[in-house]
């Protein structure tokens, strides 16, 4: 694998070999600023000069994140045969356990998991490790894996290489690094919670009311670009994702109530650019690498303001422009005015045309009727225990086939021609 230029992050630790210079690294970055080639590079250059198995661990906050880890690693080592294994729940334990018995070159795992196996799985151990990664070291603490943390500090040995790295510093953070780090050298990108020069912010007051009618505007207005947009829960994940889905837009949800290997395959579609339009909860907000995110939409605005760094963080990657607008409602200003505060800039208003927008309501307002037809009928199939066909299943999550409405409404599109995009097969 070549790279063209080197990332932010990652020139900032190589020019002084601050990376392979045996001392531990506590990294302060935005995120795409390159921090997996940062470590994955020094520890696979490491494994070469002395091989061994179970030579590194890498934990992480989510499935979808270690997954990606261990594909650059697998990428970035194949000429030196890296064997990678992802630990995570969701998957077999004694699938996962054969895995560990083959002891792979580097673990990449989700703490609560790895403990499941230290505790559990005979013959398994990690006593001549060297060395340790924690990536999004702050998401890991918030997610309470706390106690899980301290466990596995407790079971590696204590002569090791230690990586922390962590978009924000909070005092969470602080108390890990001065548990596990020695004597560290700090890299960091930017001092001030900040977004990218390339990425371009705005903000759009709009009532409550019409919030669907704006979003159908806005992917109707940037028709061929490619759409994260962030909702704050699961059942409004999946009910946009089907109201866009009647209308016409290839639109795929992403959330914590999806089954793993749905959440894999959402991921997928929009990583090779099958479905366009990617609506997810903030599960997807952090660390994962999505290339082609060309603009990020806050349609719930988030609560804590420092998710809005790692929401946007999604476009604007490794040196590309990108687009970033977030939905105001009368609801949400004191929230907004947080994000500007923290950022420490005023954002320009994403510039409408009122009478556009509101040409769109009666159709959105039917989309919106069918969309909660289907979310009941999904629910009511939950409740009576029915299980459903893999075809079924797949269909469901994706939401593209759901229950027959969509022809309903395609029909009544038919008449009423607007823009809309035809409904992929």
């Amino acid at each position: 694998m070549m790279f063209r230029s080197t990332t932010i992050f990652f020139s900032k630790c190589y020019p002084s070999d601050q990376l392979t210079a045996g001392r531990d690294v506590i990294g302060l970055a935005e995120t795409g600023s390159g921090k997996t080639a940062s470590f994955a590079l020094p520890i696979l250059q490491a494994l070469l000069e002395t091989p061994q198995r179970l030579f590194a661990l890498v934990l992480t906050p989510t499935r979808e994140l270690a997954f990606q880890i261990s594909e650059q690693f697998e990428a970035l080592g194949a000429s030196i045969g890296v064997k990678s294994a992802v630990i995570v729940g969701g998957i077999d334990m004694m699938t996962q356990a054969l895995t560990l018995a083959k002891k792979p070159h580097v673990i990449i795992a989700t703490p609560g998991r790895l403990v499941d196996h230290l505790e559990n799985t005979k013959g398994f151990n990690l006593k001549s490790l060297k060395y340790l990664v924690m990536d999004e070291a702050d998401r890991i603490l918030n997610m309470d894996f706390e106690e899980e943390v301290d466990k596995i500090l407790r079971v590696i040995p204590r002569e090791r290489r230690t990586y922390l790295y962590s978009a924000t510093m909070t005092k969470k953070v602080q108390k890990l690094q001065r548990a596990s780090l020695r004597d560290p050298v700090k890299v960091e990108v930017s001092s001030k919670y900040q977004t990218v020069e390339k990425l371009m912010q705005y903000y759009l007051f709009i009532p409550a009311k019409f919030k669907d009618v704006y979003l159908v505007h806005l992917l109707n207005e940037l028709a061929g670009n490619s759409f994260m947009v962030f909702c704050s829960t699961c059942s409004n994940t999946q009910r946009t994702a089907l109201l866009l889905r009647n209308l016409g837009f290839t639109a795929i949800p992403l959330h914590g109530q999806m089954g793993q290997a749905k959440r894999l395959g959402a991921l997928t579609k929009f990583k090779s650019k099958n479905r366009s339009i990617l609506i997810a909860t903030d599960v997807a907000s952090r660390g994962l690498d999505i290339p082609h995110v060309d603009c990020v939409v806050n349609f719930d605005i988030p609560t804590h303001s420092k998710d809005y760094i790692h929401r946007v963080g999604r476009t604007a990657r490794a040196g590309r422009s990108g687009k970033a607008i977030t939905f105001v409602t009368q609801y949400d200003v004191e929230l907004y005015q947080r994000i500007e505060q923290l950022i420490g800039k005023k954002l320009p208003l994403y510039e409408t045309v009122e009478e556009e927008v509101m040409s769109l309501v009666e159709r959105v307002t039917e989309a919106q009727r069918f969309a909660k037809m289907e979310l009941k009928e999904q629910e009511d199939k939950k409740k009576g225990g029915k299980r459903r066909k893999a075809d079924d299943d797949d269909d469901a999550d994706d939401t593209e086939q759901a229950l027959g409405v969509h022809d309903r409404i395609g029909k009544k599109n038919k008449k009423n021609a607007g823009g809309f995009k035809k409904r992929k097969k």
